[in-house]
């Protein structure tokens, strides 16, 4: 997990240098040089690569730091609170601690809203964050300030749908980044059952086959299955550079306790089981029958 984009700036103007986490939300000086991370060089801001035609940049969002998305739950109607989801450690006051779940937390955050072909069609603002954790997963579910049906008529906007399954090993996908208007194919490649990266470990995590080289800047996007459109992760992290279970550096550990390392690989942590934990009105109920999201 890389630290916020302006942190990172700042951090290494002070320092020179320094290990901060590998999730690829945020780039630093280096990543903005064109020095690799995950394995991959960054593109310069202003390029955009071309969506495929199957999936496209409706419906995402580009925060300060990260990337996102308009999400809605499979039971969501369209005069409900409109959601935006990203990753836990994108939020505005930092990292959570191991361990932390935030809950019905105000704030103003504001995220620009993508039409298909990548332009910036409006803002929205958070009245608060929903749920965010970095235990078990790395998530974000910001409450806007409007309804799907608002930024609808507004906009011309539909949110993105979450699968309430499980996603299938081998099933193509592309994580579309608002922040690079980049987007990213390749297929799932199978799911770690823990994912260590410092102080944080994530269950059941999705890996990437190698094709997705995603970068700073890119924590947070969607990871959309081709064939339906539906949302099946939220990217987050990847191996940059070997390292064992360090920051920068996750690792997957097996149910023995077998350590495996996979430098240069990509990870995102399913979100299937989020609609579980929401009922009417878009509201979290962390009480709700099935719902296994961490608890405060």
């Amino acid at each position: 997990m890389n630290k916020p984009l302006l942190a990172a700036l700042a951090a290494l103007v002070i320092t020179g240098a320094g290990a901060v986490p590998a999730v690829a939300a945020q780039a630093d000086m280096a990543d903005m040089a064109g020095k690799s991370v995950a394995g991959t060089a960054v593109a310069p801001a202003a390029e955009a690569a071309p969506a495929i035609q199957a999936v496209n940049f409706a419906g995402t969002v580009s925060l300060s730091n990260c990337s996102g998305s308009l999400v809605r739950f499979p039971s969501s109607e369209s005069n409900d609170p409109a959601l935006v989801m990203s990753n836990g450690h994108c939020l505005e006051t930092g990292f959570p601690a191991a361990g932390e779940v935030i809950v019905d937390q105000a704030s103003t955050r504001t995220f620009g809203l993508l039409n298909a072909s990548a332009t910036r069609v409006g803002t929205l603002r958070a009245s608060k964050i929903a749920y965010a954790t970095m235990t078990d997963t790395d998530v974000s579910i910001y409450q806007l300030t409007t309804t799907y049906a608002q930024i609808a008529s507004s906009y011309g906007i539909s949110p993105l749908t979450l699968n309430d399954t499980h996603p299938v090993a081998g099933t193509a996908i592309t994580v579309v980044s608002g922040y690079w208007k980049r987007t990213y194919a390749c297929n799932i490649d199978g799911f770690a059952y823990r994912l260590k990266e410092g102080a944080w470990t994530w269950k059941d995590s999705v890996r990437y086959t190698s094709a997705c080289q995603t970068i700073g800047g890119t924590s947070g996007s969607p990871v959309v299955d081709n064939a339906t459109g539906n949302v099946v992760a939220v990217n987050n992290t990847g191996n940059e550079d070997g390292g064992r279970c360090t920051d920068n550096n996750p690792c997957e550990v097996d149910a023995n306790g077998t350590v495996t390392v996979r430098a240069g690989i990509n990870y995102a942590q399913e979100t299937y089981q989020i609609p579980a934990c929401f009922g009417l009105d878009n509201k979290l109920d962390l009480s709700k029958s099935g719902c296994t999201l961490p608890k405060p």
